[in-house]
């Protein structure tokens, strides 16, 4: 190929983003300096952060630049290389953009990977990638979860919390997963191990509290966080004494105008409770670890990992908002080569 098609941000999205938000455009492919590689981007990781990255807003990344390519953990393959230790085709992985070339430099977050030590190369996107090592350390060093516990897990049918729900199966502790819709639940019970499932879908707070009383009778130690909102104060509302949150997301609020926040933070000073934040950006020199027990576990069957893989740069957005909707079955991956 000698074009290069981008997926740009166009405006920054006011509430739930709209196709006019972004533009694919057809550039001529970069060239590269000395110290530099070119990529050829076979797979974009597609994430909920993502769409907080598209804010001008402080976080913990700085904004995407509007006119310049939506932002995403990529998989491909060097296609030419001016710097040590980066060959032509060798695969890598790094945080580039939608975009079918990405110019990256050595030194950088760019690491070389090898294909033939896993299934399938897009594993690097999901358990051997950010959101299994967002699941991993998250859950264990974040949370802390003992044998015996409950363990509730919120957005429990997505990349991460299915993930967080069968490590947790693995710590001895009893799972209880949220989720939306019969069919994602029956998945959480049947294929991930979870003891329970609970819709949200039709329940206003009160009944999130009774529903998650009723799979959690004793209570629950450990809320694995990745929806906020009303979810978030249900589970609160159940917590044990001395219980730990670990906040990994608050996807029902990204889309928000205005923030929605938690009510029931009370509930953490009567029964003594922490919450934290965890980003996975701390654990970055620690993945080689993680991803060795990952490993391990899923070749011994206890962690099955689903990937939902949609075809074509040009289906970005329908393939990003798929995110919000929740009609993606696992690991939401754009297959861009």
């Amino acid at each position: 190929m000698t074009d290069n098609r981008r997926f740009l941000l166009r405006r920054r999205p006011q509430g739930e983003p709209v196709a006019q938000d972004f533009e694919l455009v057809t550039e001529p492919k970069p060239s590269i300096a000395d110290g530099q590689f070119l990529i050829r981007n076979h797979y974009a990781s597609l994430d909920p952060a993502m769409r907080g990255w598209m804010d001008d807003a402080d976080s913990y990344m700085p904004p995407i630049p509007l006119g310049a390519p939506v932002r995403a953990s990529t998989i491909g393959v060097v296609e030419e290389s001016r710097a040590e230790g980066f060959v032509p085709g060798q695969w890598v992985m790094g945080l580039h953009a939608i975009e079918d070339y990405s110019v990256s430099a050595a030194g950088g977050f760019t690491q070389p990977i090898d294909p033939a030590i896993v299934p399938s190369v897009t594993n690097y996107l999901s358990l051997f990638g950010a959101v299994g090592m967002t699941a991993y350390f998250g859950l264990l060093e974040v949370c802390e979860p003992k044998a015996g516990e409950t363990v509730l897990v919120s957005g429990a049918a997505g990349a991460v919390g299915s993930i967080v729900g069968q490590l947790a199966k693995i710590q001895g502790c009893r799972v209880v997963g949220i989720a939306g819709g019969a069919e994602k639940c029956a998945r959480l019970v049947d294929r991930y191990g979870f003891d329970a499932a609970i819709d949200y879908r039709g329940k206003d707070e009160a009944a999130l509290v009774a529903a998650i009383a009723k799979e959690a009778p004793n209570g629950v130690d450990v809320i694995f966080e990745n929806v906020g909102g009303i979810v978030l104060d249900a589970g609160l509302m159940n917590l044990n004494m001395h219980a730990r949150v670990g906040l990994c997301g608050l996807i029902s609020e990204y889309n928000s105008p205005e923030p929605v926040g938690a009510r029931n933070l009370w509930r953490l000073i009567v029964k003594r409770a922490s919450i934290r934040g965890l980003l996975v950006a701390d654990y970055v020199a620690r993945f080689g670890e993680g991803a060795a027990k990952m490993g391990e576990w899923a070749a011994q069957g206890r962690i099955v990992v689903d990937e939902h893989i949609d075809d074509g740069i040009e289906h970005a957005f329908d393939a990003f908002m798929r995110l919000f909707s929740g009609t993606n079955q696992g690991k939401m991956i754009l297959r861009i080569a």
